[in-house]
């Protein structure tokens, strides 16, 4: 290892999984593959012409499944995409209204889509601190939201920097030991200052008998310093499942939360999260309120800053109408698109490579970047990484030239997967999702241009959501949304496709 490698640390080693089967058929196209070359074979045993009739029509069948775009889909999902899309639209089911004009019951402005069924509920914790719990009836999940306000690396020791990284691991290898989790996630958003946060805190510290030149130079700074600055938040949602066939009653599950929040908070102020706090049900509904209609966050602010809180509660927090197209959602005052990660950076990279994506970007109304976490238990950690080990000697000892040596690389990265993980080390599968929010449709072109130079420093590639929009805006919103929750095929029949 060299002088500069020891002084500043490198990270990376994340491999994508590895789909089952031959190449890229999977393994359904794998079993169609030599079921079809056996049904082949016993028809020609009947005739030639019997033998093509079964052929013809395996190979029409199967060439879909080899034929996959650079984030790994196939021809099938792509159609099931755009079918679902089709359906949605003629359904009238990519637009909604909400409030007393609509024909919903009620009258009241419930968040739309993935989260129209959520219910809310309050607890406290061992502190007394308040903490709202997300409740999703479909699939019988609990979600907690945590706030913390980062230290941030700017004029930090850069050996600190590294510990917190080391600790940021290992509070992800423990969430795999959290009993009923399903997944997390970590939502940084930024938006420009409203201008009246400074001005809250400031202003009202000002003593009525100050010299009037330093009342003056207060009044500047609170006038002129919003115009260049902007507001950063961070929120930790951990998402808990009850096993099936158990019920409990919501007492009990709040209490079992009530429980961990403060070891998990603890966590993450060591790992360089600052101030570490649970949000209580009223602030989860501030956030939503917020990111459907960016126009009154001002509002939101001096509300919560003269009244101590807005009272808003989770069936207002949605918006008065919404409007999905093919690579927009129109939503209140904004506009908003949403990006997915189709490969991480390649090699080794810094512990600053999301520096640059996560501050906030000149342009746009809002950005939200969500980082979404689905640890592995121990166990099936173990056969993962075995299993991939093995696939990589295969690889490596049936290749040639440049295939040889790239497999062989496979096998360096996997060995080392495998003694981290034998050495305690987790594993857990994770994704990226960014959400840009901008006033109108126009602006989206330079939001795409923003967030392609972005993408671009941070080495991730990343595609629209298109024909998703509404869900995927769902998942960048700190309310437990899981992705693989929601798809109606199962994961693991979407991994063997």
């Amino acid at each position: 290892m060299s002088t500069e490698a020891a002084t500043h640390p490198t990270y990376g080693n994340w491999r994508r999984p590895r789909r089952p089967g031959l190449g890229p058929l999977g393994l359904v196209g794998t079993f169609g593959v030599f079921g079809g070359l056996v049904v082949t074979l016993l028809a020609s045993l009947i005739s030639l012409y019997a033998a093509l009739v079964v052929l013809v029509p395996t190979v029409v069948v199967l060439t879909p499944l080899a034929i996959r775009t650079q984030d790994g889909r196939n021809v099938y999902q792509l159609l099931t995409l755009r079918v679902g899309w089709w359906r949605r639209k003629a359904k009238g089911a990519h637009l909604y209204v909400s409030g007393p004009l609509s024909a919903r019951p009620g009258g009241r402005f419930r968040p739309p889509g993935l989260l129209n069924k959520i219910t809310v509920t309050e607890g406290r914790d061992a502190y007394d601190r308040p903490f709202g719990v997300l409740h999703h009836p479909v699939r019988n999940l609990y979600t907690i939201v945590l706030g913390c306000d980062p230290d941030g690396g700017s004029l930090i020791d850069p050996d600190q920097v590294d510990v917190w990284v080391a600790l940021w691991g290992e509070w992800l290898a423990r969430l795999a030991h959290e009993p009923g989790l399903r997944g997390a996630a970590v939502i940084v958003e930024t938006a420009p200052d409203p201008g009246t946060r400074l001005a809250h805190e400031v202003l009202p510290r000002i003593h009525p008998d100050a010299p009037p030149a330093a009342r003056a130079v207060m009044e500047e700074v609170v006038e002129r310093y919003p115009s260049a600055s902007s507001e950063m938040h961070t929120y930790i949602t951990l998402t808990y499942g009850v096993p099936p066939g158990q019920r409990r009653k919501k007492a009990d599950v709040l209490t079992d939360l009530a429980i961990r929040i403060p070891g998990l908070l603890s966590g993450l102020v060591a790992a360089g999260g600052g101030a570490a706090y649970p949000l209580s049900a009223e602030r989860i509904a501030e956030v939503v309120r917020v990111a459907y209609d960016p126009a009154v966050a001002a509002d939101v602010l001096t509300a919560r800053a003269q009244h101590g809180g807005t009272g808003l509660e989770w069936d207002d927090a949605g918006p008065a109408a919404t409007v999905e197209t093919v690579n927009s959602y129109q939503h209140d005052s904004g506009v908003s698109r949403t990006w997915m990660l189709t490969l991480a950076p390649r090699g080794t990279v810094r512990s600053s490579v999301l520096r640059g994506m996560l501050e906030a970007a000149p342009g746009t109304r809002r950005k939200r970047v969500a980082l979404v976490y689905r640890p592995i238990d121990p166990a099936t950690s173990a056969r993962i990484v075995e299993a991939d080990r093995r696939s990589a000697q295969f690889m490596a000892s049936s290749g040639r030239g440049m295939v040889q040596a790239r497999a062989a690389s496979e096998v360096r990265a996997a060995e080392q997967t495998a003694a981290e993980e034998a050495s305690g080390a987790g594993l857990v599968e994770f994704s990226l999702m960014l959400t840009v929010t901008v006033d109108t449709v126009e602006d989206l072109a330079d939001a795409s241009v923003t967030v392609r130079n972005l993408t671009a420093a941070s080495r991730v590639l990343m595609r629209p959501a298109d024909r998703m929009q509404a869900a995927a805006f769902s998942c960048t919103l700190p309310a437990g949304i899981l992705p693989w929750e929601q798809t109606l095929v199962p994961h693991e029949l979407q991994e063997a496709l």
